[in-house]
């Protein structure tokens, strides 16, 4: 299995692209933000994510499409935070925050091929200290590897000094090839979830009982549904927290994070040309992305974002594909 050089990064490096396959599961991915540009599964037409035709728009994208996002996943409020007795002043890119780690995040970044196999790929990207103002360096590695119907994503980070880093995936998905996700069904396996504003927590978790946010069972995607469901306290072993289900395929997520960013796309911006030649507008697609709680840097939960010098983090999340439904049967509530 090779790599195929498909476009140029801003920094002048070449983009490759990296095609994965099981019998069941066809997974493209870009080195620009170690990117899930496309996914197929076996005897479906279309896409199950939103990606671009042309590689060279993922340079300009301001949506995150499929990419790893990070070193802090979502929004630092004040685009600052103190650690070890030091202020660190961050890149301000989202209205006095920084969101997905700044303007020049991972997102945004050419990663290095690593290894490739038919079935696995991994890229690495090394951050210097104050690269959008967070401590460092930061050596990051992202793997995506396909088996059977399964698309497993695993996400490493260490630094020799004490910093903070919570990576996440960022796909956008679409399971039944609509111009938006209307008829999808969505169901969280959380009890709780974070208060927010603008998008930055205003108090501790609160539960989701007896609210529009109760999604503990298979419900239309709400309407403006942009939150943080708390998932445990601290990371865990993989474990299922999801299910997405629509024109007769169900996606199962399991994850280690702590935390779970639900957002159905409601203010997408992604100018380009979509996989198929799709246009693609408000809630084209469902974005699930695995973290740390909102804003962990500067709240109580900041320990889920920690990072001990040269001691490795590891997250884990699976998006595992069934044509019949039968992987709901394994989502069980804990």
């Amino acid at each position: 299995m090779t790599a195929t050089k498909v476009a140029t990064a801003p920094d002048g490096s070449t983009i490759y692209e990296v095609v994965l396959d099981s019998p069941d599961l066809q997974a493209r991915v870009l080195t620009f933000g170690a990117t899930l540009r496309d996914l197929r599964l076996d005897g479906v037409t279309h896409p199950l994510v939103l990606g671009f035709e042309d590689p060279a728009d993922y340079v300009t994208q301001p949506g995150c499409l499929g990419a790893i996002v990070g070193p802090v996943a979502n929004r630092i409020s004040g685009a600052a935070f103190s650690l070890a007795e030091r202020r660190y002043v961050l890149d301000d890119n989202n209205d006095g925050t920084t969101l997905h780690g700044g303007r020049q995040g991972t997102a945004w970044l050419n990663w290095t091929l690593d290894q490739v196999t038919p079935q696995l790929v991994v890229m690495s990207l090394t951050l210097p200290d104050l690269h959008m103002g967070f401590p460092g360096p930061l050596h990051l590695q992202a793997e995506y590897r396909v088996e059977g119907a399964a698309l497993t994503v695993i996400l490493r980070a260490r630094s020799p000094v004490a910093a903070v880093c919570t990576l996440a995936p960022h796909p956008y998905f679409n399971l039944d090839g609509r111009v938006t996700i209307e008829q999808h069904q969505l169901r969280i396996l959380a009890d709780h979830r974070l208060p927010l504003n603008k998008g930055l927590p205003v108090g501790v978790p609160i539960s989701v009982a007896g609210s529009a946010f109760d999604l503990r069972h298979p419900s239309p995607v709400p309407k403006g549904l942009d939150d943080h469901y708390c998932l445990s306290e601290a990371r865990r072993d993989l474990r299922p927290v999801a299910e997405v289900s629509a024109g007769g395929i169900t996606m199962m997520l399991e994850t280690s994070e702590p935390g779970l960013q639900v957002y159905d796309a409601g203010f997408l911006s992604a100018p380009g040309v979509g996989l198929g030649a799709r246009d693609y507008g408000p809630r084209a697609g469902l974005a699930l992305e695995p973290h740390a709680w909102v804003d962990a840097p500067n709240q109580p939960w900041r320990m889920q974002a920690d990072l001990t010098p040269n001691v490795p983090s590891l997250a884990v999340s699976r998006f595992s594909f069934d044509r019949d439904g039968a992987n709901s049967a394994g989502l069980e509530e804990s």
